[in-house]
């Protein structure tokens, strides 16, 4: 193989894997405000490391699972049909491999702190992070089957800071349902002129002309909810203000998906990841400013 053949090769590895889009951070984020709301704005590192690591390699894990499972819908979508699987330049031993040495390193990074209660999650999350492709086959909102998948982050890494879940912890999980409804449809109303020709279901489609009023509605509950943990934790006014600069964001998506033009519906997507940045900052930075001494 020569040189040029091998820079193609991981090029091609790193569109299957993803590694070149926000998502690996969306799955992030919300697993970050639950290290430092569970460990009250003192998180071990350790956990802080294996959770980043984790994070973006489960989503690539997951990314593979999903491009083989809609390899044959994926064809017809014009976005998609030039993925690595489906124009040949990665064969589907090579990605299983990919996507099973992705989980072989997450399962290395938890298994000196693994608990039983962890490992519990851990196998749920797996469950359900990988049926979510066929979920798009039979349930109407999809969305919410991946924001399940993706908050379940949430209650690892809150027994992972104190060894067990709470109220909040599932309250933050219900409000990272809702965010995600929020972008995945944003990101789905690119798509929903293929996915109605090829019969998938997506929130798009289902919301119809209703579509922009649920994503904005999604999101208004998405801060609501983590407004109210941050205030039961005792957050303050940097935190409430990272909210006020969340809802600006989500006023923002308004004008970029209310004409619902594909472009704009992307870029609204991708700025999801400023959003979950700046809730984060306020958690943090809120705990700092309280005194709360980081690690």
């Amino acid at each position: 193989m020569t040189l040029q053949q091998l820079k193609e090769r991981l090029i091609a590895y790193e569109e299957l894997m993803r590694l070149n889009m926000v998502g690996g951070l969306l799955l992030l984020w919300p697993q970050m405000w639950a290290l430092w709301l569970a460990s009250k704005g003192s998180p071990d590192p350790v956990w802080i490391a294996i959770f980043a690591i984790g994070a973006i390699l489960m989503h690539s894990a997951g990314c593979i699972a999903n491009d083989y499972a809609d390899r044959k819908f994926d064809i017809r979508v014009a976005r998609t049909k030039s993925r690595p699987l489906v124009s040949g330049t990665v064969s589907v031993p090579e990605a299983f491999i990919l996507m099973a040495l992705c989980c072989l390193v997450c399962f290395l990074l938890i298994l000196p702190r693994l608990t039983p209660l962890f490992m519990a999650f851990t196998a749920i999350a797996l469950v359900v992070a990988f049926s979510y492709p066929f979920a798009k086959r039979f349930f109407p909102l999809p969305q919410v089957w991946l924001g399940f998948a993706f908050g379940l982050g949430i209650p690892m890494a809150w027994v992972a800071e104190t060894g067990q879940t709470s109220m909040e912890t599932w309250i933050l999980v219900v409000a990272n349902i809702f965010w995600v409804l929020a972008y995945d449809t944003e990101y789905a109303m690119t798509d929903r002129p293929d996915d109605l020709k090829i019969g998938i279901h997506t929130s798009a489609i289902t919301f119809g002309r209703h579509d922009v009023l649920a994503v904005m509605c999604s999101y208004g509950i998405s801060f609501a909810l983590i407004a109210w943990v941050g205030l039961d934790a005792g957050l303050g006014a940097v935190f409430l203000a990272s909210l006020i600069i969340a809802f600006l964001f989500a006023g923002h998506h308004y004008t970029l998906i209310r004409n619902r033009e594909s472009e704009g519906c992307m870029k609204a997507f991708s700025q999801n990841n400023w959003v979950g940045m700046t809730i984060f900052a306020g958690i943090a930075l809120d705990y700092l400013l309280q005194g709360h001494m980081l690690f």
